[in-house]
């Protein structure tokens, strides 16, 4: 008698190779699906999305979401709020330049736009003292350097550091950073890629920013206390929003 052949006929083969392929897939993990999206979003379990209809619109949404991991789904956090992005709209931030389409803005210093992309919320700032955890607090002489060619190009420094001579903000002297939060947005000055971007105050009558995102003031305590422990900032126009399917919340 002939023993039971232990090898699959190559017709059988072939069959199931389509079944198991599918089985693959939906068997794979959200969480290695999301190792495609762009850093520090990929990672993120707080996200603060704001949008604008175009990348020339200074009037934008912000909507705050979260998740449980980061092969979870984003869930809304509250209802979406109304933002200030740069007077001239928005331009792809230095990092993210790739990602930008024929005619689409790249950001540059001084060109008042937003940067797009996906950047880590950092600290809590302000003009008065405060005991919030890792709070920087702005005194005379705290500046941001955005002088290209200098070293300290997209730092936050002191005069007496860099000299009254260099190209920067004088942050204590600016009504607007009252209350804010700083933003890591990775720059070059060789490229003269932009700076010092913020989260900070809306102030009556203003329509735009420098290049920062701008809140009314109880909406940015809320977002304080939402991007303690972490959060992703994402800045991005409707038009791009489908470039990153699987990576943001559904629309």
């Amino acid at each position: 008698m002939r023993g039971s052949s232990l090898v699959e006929p190559a017709h059988d083969r072939e069959t199931m190779r389509p079944l198991l392929l599918l089985m693959v897939l939906l068997l794979t993990p959200l969480q290695a699906l999301a190792q495609s999206c762009p850093q520090p979003l990929a990672s993120a379990t707080r996200l603060v999305l704001v949008t604008a209809d175009t990348m020339n619109t200074a009037t934008a949404r912000l909507q705050r979401y979260t998740r449980a991991n980061a092969g979870a789904a984003w869930q809304a956090d509250g209802g979406p709020v109304i933002a200030l992005v740069g007077r001239n709209g928005m331009a792809w931030g230095f990092p993210f330049r790739s990602h930008a389409r024929a005619g689409e803005p790249v950001k540059v210093e001084g060109d008042k736009r937003a940067p797009v992309g996906f950047y880590a919320i950092g600290r809590p700032f302000g003009l008065a003292p405060s005991r919030e955890r890792d709070y920087l607090h702005l005194t005379e002489g705290t500046v941001c350097v955005h002088e290209p060619a200098h070293r300290a190009y997209n730092t936050i420094t002191a005069r007496s550091r860099v000299g009254g001579q260099v190209h920067g903000e004088n942050m204590w002297r600016v009504p607007e950073y009252r209350r804010g939060l700083l933003v890591d947005y990775p720059s070059s000055g060789a490229a003269r890629g932009g700076s010092c971007i913020f989260i900070h105050l809306r102030l009556p009558g203003k329509t735009g920013t420098g290049g920062c995102v701008a809140l009314h003031e109880p909406h940015l305590v809320s977002l304080q206390d939402f991007a303690q422990g972490g959060a992703v900032l994402a800045i991005l126009p409707r038009q791009a929003l489908g470039r990153f399917k699987g990576c943001l919340p559904e629309f």
